[in-house]
């Protein structure tokens, strides 16, 4: 069966607050490993009122330390907002309080806007970051006599890192490492299909992986009906057009009309980045489901879901897991 993974951003909605999305998040991370989920992935980013994952290190230690087997980790550390020392001491600390559950996977975006990116202190990160990858990787080798400057913990500690990104280069730069690959098709899908092919195509065997290895994002709304399903998808798309407009906020609930709420350019504009998506009741997901796996053949699916009712959403992850298991 393809393995299947869950990415969360600790959605804060209206009329709640990032307590509330804590608590939210540990309940679903748990509900995720009961359903079958591999990994419960959150993401990085800073001065956005309706995501409360900033602190993701911190997060990731919470869910790991509320849940059992699922691995946990991050989908992931923005690179260019850190010292790659302070990051495998981090994640070092994370593996060592939970042996073989944790994941680095790593982006080159600052996952915020340029003066948070100047109040985060790394003005020059992105313009290094292939240098700082591989500075990261050493850091978990085996420590070596004499070595001036050692993870602690974190040296010699199994922990799989990933390349995140939504373009080229981040193919090729995990192509060259031989790293796996998880490509954010979940927001911005255009070279998805050209990125995976020069991924797999330029793979280098590795110590840590000898062959490639592709993860796709997907967003996955699944219901009862497609009726509610569709309204539900409403939250996502009204998230993406107040993002455009310079207007970021906490999580809105559904509306009934979305086409009363956005222009025509803007609807244009959201098709295109949540292209990939898979919107339905069971069937229609089931179908969905089966027929991006079967176009694009990634080795992992990796499922995000921007739902303002928490109990929704956690029925349709239940849902998207059902699907993929019968489907398996």
């Amino acid at each position: 069966m393809l393995p299947y993974s869950l990415l969360d951003l600790a959605p804060v909605t209206e009329g709640s607050t990032p307590r509330e999305a804590f608590a939210n998040t540990l309940d679903l991370a748990r509900h995720a490993e009961a359903f079958g989920y591999r990994r419960y992935w959150l993401a990085e980013h800073h001065n956005m009122p309706g995501i409360a994952s900033a602190a993701t290190a911190v997060l990731i230690g919470h869910v790991a330390a509320g849940t059992a087997t699922i691995r946990v980790g991050a989908g992931g550390i923005m690179l260019p907002n850190h010292a790659p020392l302070q990051v495998a001491e981090q994640f070092g600390t994370l593996a060592a309080l939970h042996p073989g559950r944790i994941d680095l996977g790593l982006g080159r975006a600052p996952g915020t806007d340029q003066a948070t990116a100047r109040a985060l202190r790394r003005f020059d990160g992105a313009d290094t970051f292939p240098q700082d990858v591989v500075e990261l990787l050493r850091y978990f080798e085996p420590a070596r006599p004499g070595q001036a400057v050692q993870a602690v913990p974190g040296a010699g500690l199994d922990v799989p890192v990933w390349m995140l990104g939504s373009s080229l280069f981040s193919a090729q730069l995990a192509a060259a490492l031989g790293l796996p690959f998880a490509f954010a098709s979940h927001f911005a899908p255009a070279a998805m299909d050209e990125a995976l092919a020069l991924y797999r195509r330029d793979f280098k065997p590795s110590a840590r992986l000898d062959a490639p290895y592709a993860m796709l994002a997907l967003n996955v709304v699944a219901a009862d009906t497609g009726a509610q399903a569709r309204r539900l998808f409403t939250t996502q798309q009204q998230s993406f057009v107040r993002l455009r407009r310079g207007q970021p906020g906490l999580v809105p609930p559904p509306i009934d009309d979305i086409d009363a709420f956005w222009a025509p350019h803007e609807q244009a504009m959201v098709e295109q980045a949540l292209a990939c998506a898979v919107v339905g009741d069971p069937d229609e997901v089931r179908a969905g489901l089966a027929d991006f796996v079967a176009r694009h053949r990634p080795d992992e699916l990796l499922l995000t879901a921007n739902i303002f009712d928490h109990a929704a959403r956690k029925h349709s992850f239940a849902l998207a897991a059902n699907a993929l298991r019968a489907d398996g």
